[in-house]
């Protein structure tokens, strides 16, 4: 018979019941240390009393009454990711998955406005992840993916991750944009260099093809600046936001420039719940954070002492772990045992992390987490490799 709960997740068994900052206390009053933040999600830890607070007084005020009508929140937080972006406007969703499909309409509702309607095909990469829904799984064409859900949307084109020259050769007369993320997250946390990310700005320039980015899982301050793509110093024309900006509540954006945004006019796209009051009211608390200079400074601080005590781990467990890769509070631990067996291990440690492909953990503590809490980490991953090893 099955399940209540349509079984398509392979849950651990563990069911929390409250968390605390960069902890999370199970049923049976066990503490973990969350280095996976909800895949990225609670960017500022659990229960952050500003988040708290901004969700408490909107709810007791007004929860829905859909996009008919003007919604303050909602162009409070507008105002804020523009002023604090490339962006000229935005789109809110309720998640990244929803974010990917505006941002693939949104690319070839440009060039149809432009006279040319031939200008369908987006160019994305393997390794990637946009999503679940038919866009995204297009866009990403991993047979994991793809298998059984066929026919999928058409006009994508998929190139191995990092093949420069099948790159160039890859765009024609049809190509629209190129779609990646700065960083994969489900991929195995490959950053793309910044070098590449200038060439790609360019590359889309001398075509004339739109550059699409997706930072639902690196954006919002995880790689010490908003955005991921912010080191490298280029803008794209439309970027996909999610996880990080609501804090842990259902929100997600497109942001776009003014020109990128033009062919989205009247009646071309819409969400009932999306920018809804109480969503928007948290995505404004988490921007007063993550904004602050001071914020992201202290989380490049973190993300330095994190890493450097993560190499000495891969060194003391070379036999568990090979290398470490990522930027930013964003960081994966290649793995020579199975990933799967290291993240049990870390169960049994009171540890969480969160794997991913090409056998890695990734590692998405929240961006607060704490010196001695990093230390903690460090012990727990520890005894968990040397459990691996003895076993």
């Amino acid at each position: 018979m099955i399940p209540t709960l349509l079984p398509t997740y392979a849950r651990a068994p563990l069911s929390f019941v409250k968390g605390e900052g960069s902890w999370l206390i199970e049923a049976d009053g066990r503490r973990f240390l969350d280095l996976g933040a909800g895949i990225a999600v609670n960017a500022l830890g659990h229960a952050h009393p500003a988040l708290v607070a901004a969700l408490t007084e909107q709810a007791g005020a007004l929860w829905h009454t859909s996009n008919l009508y003007q919604i303050p929140k909602q162009q409070e937080l507008a105002d804020k990711l523009t002023a604090h972006s490339f962006a000229d406007t935005v789109f809110f969703t309720n998640s990244g998955t929803e974010a990917c499909e505006l941002a693939v309409k949104m690319a070839r509702k440009y060039w149809y406005e432009k006279d040319q309607p031939e200008k369908t095909d987006i160019i994305a990469f393997t390794g990637s992840f946009h999503g679940r829904s038919s866009a995204g799984i297009a866009a990403a064409g991993s047979e994991k993916m793809t298998k059984g859900f066929g026919p999928l949307l058409p006009g994508f084109v998929h190139l191995e991750f990092g093949d420069h020259e099948a790159l160039t050769e890859a765009i024609t007369e049809t190509t629209a944009a190129i779609l990646l993320e700065p960083v994969q997250g489900e991929g195995g946390i490959r950053p793309v260099p910044d070098q590449c990310l200038k060439g790609l700005r360019d590359l889309c320039d001398e075509k004339g093809i739109l550059l699409i980015l997706d930072e639902v899982q690196c954006g919002v301050g995880r790689t010490g600046k908003l955005f991921a793509h912010e080191w490298s110093g280029i803008t794209p024309d439309i970027m996909m936001v999610a996880k990080g900006i609501g804090g842990g509540f259902p929100l997600g954006a497109v942001l776009a420039t003014e020109d990128a945004a033009s062919g989205m006019t009247l009646g071309t796209h819409g969400s009932t719940y999306g920018g809804n009051p109480l969503g928007c009211a948290v995505g404004v608390a988490v921007m007063d954070h993550v904004t602050d200079p001071a914020f992201l400074d202290s989380v490049n601080r973190k993300a330095g002492l994190l890493r450097q005590k993560l190499e000495g781990l891969v060194a003391t467990h070379p036999d568990v772990f090979d290398s470490v890769r990522g930027s930013g509070l964003m960081l994966g631990l290649k793995c020579k045992a199975a990933n799967v067996d290291v993240l049990q291990a870390g169960y049994d440690q009171l540890v969480l992390t969160v794997p991913a492909a090409d056998n890695v953990i990734r590692l998405l503590p929240p961006l607060t987490i704490e010196d001695d809490e990093i230390a903690q980490a460090i012990d727990r991953l520890d005894a968990a490799a040397v459990a691996l090893s003895a076993a």
